[in-house]
């Protein structure tokens, strides 16, 4: 684990017995209309989910898929083994960072990720990562929310972003999509549904 890491997964450890509670009133209104948007778009069988947090996306995971799933956060990870067991739900959690992944080069047939890299203190490490574990061919699917495009809101995001960072551990000024195009994949497409400050991107590699 990186130093930075350890920072930041303490603070999720911290807000985990309340994290489902205080994104409440957002994942239903929107989150999760974005999830399962994102995970219909999953191809092949053999899956990586980084960062699963509370376990948020278990009931979109795909039925007949062989899953990963990996988080930094011990507490959070917790919750998800309590969802797991409660639901019965066929995924093999996994605690790790997603700056170091400890998995064989060309493992995945999709690596997919939802508000994550915004929490990540090395974003270009850990897409470089997720590149190098997933299949040639094979898939990357991000789900993010990132820096304003309109300079007034980026202005107030990026004045805010260290408030934000201390108290919940993730960034609203990441530019994801230009991370991700520096990662030397063949194609990098935006979802067209995407929106301003939430992207939904899709990577081959």
């Amino acid at each position: 684990m990186f130093s930075d890491s350890s920072t930041i997964s303490k603070r999720y450890d911290r807000i985990a017995p309340f994290y489902d509670l205080l994104e409440a009133m957002m994942e239903g209104l929107f989150f999760k209309r974005w999830r399962q948007r994102l995970w219909q778009k999953v191809d092949g069988h053999h899956i990586l989910e980084v960062g699963v947090g509370t376990g948020k996306n278990f009931n979109v995971y795909p039925q007949a898929a062989r899953i990963t799933a990996i988080d930094f956060s011990p507490k959070m990870l917790l919750r998800a083994e309590r969802k797991k067991a409660l639901r019965r739900i066929n995924v093999d959690l996994q605690f790790m960072d997603v700056q170091s992944l400890c998995y064989a080069d060309n493992s995945f047939d999709t690596v997919i990720a939802s508000f994550v890299f915004c929490s990540v203190p090395l974003p270009g490490k850990g897409l470089k990562e997720i590149y190098r574990v997933c299949k040639p061919g094979g898939q990357v699917l991000l789900l993010e929310h990132v820096l304003s495009s309109y300079s007034p809101l980026a202005w107030l995001m990026n004045r805010i972003n260290p408030i934000v960072v201390a108290l919940m551990g993730a960034n609203i000024n990441r530019n994801t999509v230009k991370n991700v195009k520096a990662c030397g994949f063949s194609k990098v497409f935006v979802d067209e549904s995407s929106t301003d400050i939430i992207k939904l991107i899709e990577a081959r590699k």
